[in-house]
């Protein structure tokens, strides 16, 4: 508890906000009972905190009795007049009364298609503030940029993608945020992070400590990171206040799913290449007592990889028995056949390498969209299959969030990452409601390989009771 004791004789204590942080001008340095999350730097010769700190110090003066002049916050109060009203759902009206409760911080975690974006709205109508709004994806920015204006009838502002405009509103992203904060963090009394997994990184979590907007709003489908850097979100916006997961919202809000896992075997060509490269992967792990299981298994594997031929040559090995397991040739005679399955439905194909995607587009005739793919060209795509010009798109990992493509009914995985977020991710792609829309996920899983392990990981318990209705899995002959 602060006392108010400090600087009692002394001149008017001032809060000041100063390159993403706040100074206490006014209190000498013997004092005993400034607030803990102040400390000395002899450089200014005033007492210095993280502009995060700025709720917690504001109720510690007050609570104390101290006198003080708050410079620090630039933001403003608005009355954001919206241009119409939309019902919430029971769980949004819940979930913003959980961050109410909580004091207008904390993070909601609902799934990919459930209205994330209406919850930041009645925040923003709730808290009547200045507020940023914080994405990963320039794609994502525009979304937003647009989603603002027609809801509200308020100056909306750019941060990025060339612009440089500070509005009543405005969306950013967390590289600009990072970029910018320590000029623009004390401008915003409410910032909303989307997708705000990405926050805890070791460069965007600057975006949230350099901020002192008092009223902070995480949003989510999938906040664990596999670094455990999640547990960071509760010290950068607040706890976790609110979840719901998608089969708790499949059918009345969701669009009902199925998930089915599909197994295929290698050729016996393919099955002596991979074998012989995963031999020669193994040997190299057992010479230098490398187990990958281990914490820092991997990061030692890729050290002694380097410093040898023979480690060289075992990360080629590698690199080719999982070339060989994602891409064999019986992945795309499923997929060949899933296509004829589902001709009049629209399908994303996704996989873990963007030399398969051109492989998809290739050999199927079907729209590749890849990194490096321009943003022009994208949103052509995005475009043609929303109005059902093209029925499938093949693509990595580019799509798995920030993308609203509604008519999307059916997902492929060929190929992806150990993580369970990417999975869900993947399935929120095609979970948004439609009238009559039924949604089916396939992975396609070759057997006997380290893909099973991989898959086991991305679909494990935790995973497994939190979606789907109905997981059947089998050869493609089983049908």
């Amino acid at each position: 508890m602060y006392s108010g004791r400090v600087n009692a004789d002394a001149r008017q204590i001032v809060l000041r906000f100063d390159a993403g942080t706040l100074l206490l001008d006014g209190v000498e340095r013997a004092a005993t009972d400034v607030p803990a999350p102040f400390r000395w730097d002899e450089r200014v010769l005033r007492w210095r905190a993280p502009a995060l700190a700025y709720r917690h110090i504001v109720k510690a003066l007050t609570r104390g009795g101290v006198a003080f002049e708050d410079e620090a916050r630039a933001y403003h109060k608005f009355d954001f007049p919206t241009k119409f009203t939309v019902e919430p759902r029971p769980y949004q009206q819940e979930a913003i009364a959980a961050w109410r409760k909580a004091e207008r911080c904390g993070v909601v975690i609902l799934p990919t298609g459930a209205g994330k974006s209406l919850v930041a709205q009645m925040a923003i109508e709730q808290t009547q503030r200045s507020t940023l709004v914080v994405v990963p994806t320039i794609d994502l920015m525009n979304q937003w940029y647009d989603l603002l204006l027609s809801c509200f009838q308020a100056e909306v502002g750019l941060i990025g993608g060339g612009f440089f405009e500070v509005g009543a509103l405005t969306v950013t992203t967390y590289a600009s945020a990072f970029r910018f904060m320590e000029r623009l963090g004390n401008g915003f009394g409410l910032v909303i992070f989307d997708e705000c997994h990405h926050l805890p990184g070791d460069v965007f979590r600057y975006a949230a400590e350099m901020s002192l907007a008092p009223f902070r709003l995480g949003l989510t489908a999938t906040p664990e990171r596999a670094d455990g850097a999640d547990e960071m979100l509760a010290e950068l916006i607040g706890p976790t206040v609110y979840r719901r997961e998608a089969r708790e919202l499949a059918g009345e809000y969701l669009s009902d799913y199925s998930i089915v896992r599909l197994h295929v075997e290698m050729s016996a060509a393919e099955r002596v290449a991979y074998e012989a490269e995963r031999a020669v992967f193994k040997s190299f792990l057992q010479q230098k007592n490398i187990r990958l299981s281990s914490l820092h298994g991997w990061q030692l594997f890729i050290a002694a990889s380097a410093r040898s031929p023979e480690g060289r040559r075992a990360m080629m090995a590698y690199r080719e028995s999982k070339r060989i397991a994602l891409g064999t040739d019986a992945k795309l005679r499923v997929l060949s056949e899933l296509l004829k399955r589902h001709r009049r439905d629209r399908m994303l194909i996704f996989t873990a390498e963007n030399e398969m995607v051109y492989r998809i587009s290739e050999q199927f005739l079907i729209p590749a969209i890849t990194h490096e793919t321009n943003i022009k060209e994208r949103r052509e795509w995005l475009a043609a299959f929303n109005a059902g010009d093209v029925l499938a798109l093949a693509t990595s990992k580019v799509l798995n969030e920030g993308v609203n493509i509604p008519a999307a009914s059916v997902a492929v995985v060929l190929s992806g990452s150990g993580s369970t977020r990417e999975h869900i991710q993947r399935l929120g792609r095609i979970l948004r409601k439609q009238p009559d829309k039924e949604a089916t996920l396939y992975e396609v899983v070759t057997l006997d390989t380290t893909e099973e392990g991989i898959s086991r990981r991305r679909s494990g318990e935790q995973f497994r009771g939190s979606v789907g209705r109905g997981e059947s899995q089998g050869l493609l002959s089983d049908w």
